[in-house]
């Protein structure tokens, strides 16, 4: 590996349905994967989301998917793996567990014991989203548990979201010394849940034409401001879609006939048209595209706003970029990899 800056996947485990196995992900621009996920209960004891996928099918000749990651680490020294626990659906339990001194304890034990056992090198906690001060705060005490129990060299990273209205609640200042990175999750600033059709992954905003002012450098700029150093902070990107059906333009106020009509396409399933013809906006970071078959306005990531997220890394003395999801992406070598062009945009 020729890059000091993080290029980090997630893996969603179920993705070994459709064949796309750990053994898949192009290993060569990868220098972290976080393996998607292990739920946690209110005790602090940990489960599975799916036993079968995790530790019972065959994965690339090993036995589940979390051996088949083991695996790949032996063979690929370079990499390190990270499990993480929660998600945007298993997050339930956290605000009770966090607030009980005894169920924090037993969190970080088992959390080590899951680590230790699987190979890993630490853990990333995927908490959405702490949403009151008195969870911001057992937040942070959850952190300082998890770092007493697997002291660094192990890692241990926090997916956050950008926007003011969840970071408010956490203490940044206190949280990033406990943290070895903070992955921003710099997408979904637009989405089903929005009247009107928007880049859902811009790095800038569009003032003017898109209502939408959220955007991955404001959220980093609330970063900074709040304490955290820039090389603790690794910029999100989304390998999927959101589509707009019935608009045709950015902005374009979403018609009643189409409510509840955006829907999610990833990355490697968008049709080549869709790639090789997206129009690149260069003063937002956005790439989108207007569908004739129904879809509408298409909002996702190419590799030119990728390179462009990769230099605002650089720029801005960032530690890298992590995708959601590795899994998600296009094959290496055809040039069209959004991993790919990340990881080179970081080595220059």
């Amino acid at each position: 590996m020729n890059t000091e800056r993080i290029n980090a996947v997630y893996y969603p485990s179920w993705r070994v349905y459709r064949g796309i196995t750990p053994a898949t992900l192009n290993v060569k621009c990868i220098t972290h994967i976080l393996y998607a996920f292990i739920r946690v209960n209110e005790d602090g004891s940990l489960r599975s989301i799916d036993e079968r996928a995790d530790s019972v099918i065959p994965v690339d000749g090993e036995t589940g998917a979390l051996a088949a990651l083991a695996k790949l680490k032996r063979q690929h020294p370079h990499l390190h793996t990270l499990v993480s626990i929660g998600g945007g659906s298993g997050s339930a339990e956290f605000p009770a567990l966090a607030a009980n001194l005894s169920a924090r304890a037993n969190f970080a034990c088992n959390v080590k014991d899951f680590v230790t056992k699987h190979n890993f090198d630490g853990v990333d906690i995927d908490w959405e989203h702490p949403s009151t001060p008195s969870q911001g705060t057992d937040f942070l005490s959850l952190l300082h548990a998890l770092r007493s129990a697997i002291p660094s060299p192990f890692l241990l990273t926090a997916a956050l979201p950008t926007g003011e209205y969840i970071l408010k609640h956490i203490d940044l200042p206190s949280a990033a010394p406990l943290l070895s990175f903070i992955n921003l999750m710099a997408y979904d600033f637009s989405g089903p849940w929005t009247k009107t059709s928007g880049h859902h992954a811009q790095l800038h905003p569009t003032p003017g034409i898109s209502p939408c002012t959220k955007s991955g450098a404001a959220g980093v700029a609330y970063f900074l401001r709040h304490g955290v150093p820039a090389s603790k902070i690794v910029l999100g990107v989304p390998t999927y879609a959101h589509c707009f059906a019935g608009v045709s333009a950015l902005g374009a106020q979403m018609p009643s006939s189409a409510k509840g009509a955006c829907t999610t396409v990833e990355y490697r399933d968008l049709d080549e048209a869709c790639v090789r013809n997206a129009t690149v906006c260069t003063l937002t970071g956005a790439a989108s595209y207007v569908d004739p078959d129904g879809k509408g306005f298409m909002s996702f990531d190419v590799p030119a706003t990728v390179r462009m997220k990769g230099r605002f890394v650089r720029d801005e003395g960032l530690g890298g970029l992590v995708y959601w999801t590795g899994a998600g992406d296009r094959a290496a070598g055809g040039g069209d990899s959004l991993v790919e062009a990340g990881f080179r945009e970081l080595s220059r």
